[in-house]
């Protein structure tokens, strides 16, 4: 493969550099691939990233070496890059958000070594207002993702008995994250103190296994149920997104007949999956997380946790 190429996608010249530099040394992961990657899955990816401020997380010299957050769109982008201006409390100014609201411009951002992909919440026409609220479930050593699917359980079940529809998926890391598609007028006070509520209500109930507190000391053997991604200047990993792990893992969602089955079987890498598997489920399964955009649900009014 040349080391530097141009890639013309919908019309749109890229220059490519560096295809066959190798990003995930234990895997030989190339950077080729990860465009490959980037480009397959693009079609369930796409709906996810459109109008949601992108933040970029490059790793120039692969999975091993030095990465960075980009939050500012960098000035040396095509003129085609769309992006939003977002008011970041912070840094006290505005903020120059990437869009990735078309294959070009995944495509560029994957050359840049963007391995992992973080959106915001909120689409940037109402930044103050998420679409979904979301919990990451994150093992502390011993425990691993099997406990995130029972805790991942007990929390569709509470949010059922709410008549909220919840998904999964992996974080592509260590754990499971729970989205609830909302799509209806909200506001993160109120969905930060929904989850809370639920995270507070499953440690009280499960001391054993469940923690929301945010301390590593107490995290051992439990699952942290991290309700405080729902906040207008956090990001999450998208769905479908690569992490930066010793392989190239994915954000995949799953159907919570596998999360059952997990914990059935007591085996975290039944929820484990590579770029190559998820592109095969996609090809059988369609987006299994398509709902988390489009479904309309409204948080109830008040709550009994």
């Amino acid at each position: 493969m040349p080391q530097k190429a141009e890639l013309v996608v919908e019309d749109r010249k890229i220059p490519v550099s560096n295809l066959d530099k190798v990003l995930y040394p234990k895997a030989g992961f190339t950077k080729g691939q990860v465009i490959d990657y980037y480009i397959r899955v693009a079609p369930v990816l796409l709906p996810h990233l459109k109008d949601r401020p992108l933040t970029m997380k490059r790793y120039p010299d692969g999975v091993e070496g030095e990465f960075f957050y980009e939050k500012n769109c960098p000035s040396h982008r095509p003129k085609w890059v769309k992006t939003a201006k977002v008011w970041s409390e912070g840094n006290n100014r505005m903020m120059n958000y990437c869009l990735a609201q078309d294959l070009p411009t995944l495509v560029w951002a994957a050359n840049l070594a963007d391995l992992e992909l973080h959106t915001s919440l909120s689409r940037k026409n109402s930044i103050k207002r998420p679409t979904m609220m979301v919990f990451d479930l994150d093992p502390g050593a011993p425990a691993d993702i099997v406990q995130c699917c029972q805790v991942g359980l007990w929390l569709r079940d509470l949010l059922a008995g709410m008549k909220l529809k919840s998904f999964a998926k992996t974080s592509g890391s260590k754990g499971l994250q729970v989205y609830v598609p909302l799509n209806t007028a909200v506001t993160y006070d109120r969905t930060k103190d929904l989850s809370r509520a639920l995270a507070q209500h499953l440690e009280h109930h499960h001391a054993d296994l469940v923690t929301s507190n945010m301390s590593k000391a107490v995290r051992k053997g439990k699952v942290f149920v991290d309700w405080s991604q729902n906040d207008e200047h956090k990001t999450t990993i998208c769905v479908y997104s690569l992490r930066a792990r010793e392989e190239p893992t994915v954000s995949t969602p799953v159907t919570w007949d596998e999360v059952e089955n997990c914990l059935k079987k007591k085996k975290a890498d039944l929820l484990r999956f590579r770029s190559d598997k998820v592109l095969i489920r996609v090809d059988k399964l369609g987006d299994v997380f398509e709902p988390v955009e489009k479904l309309k649900q409204k948080l109830p009014k008040k709550w009994n946790v």
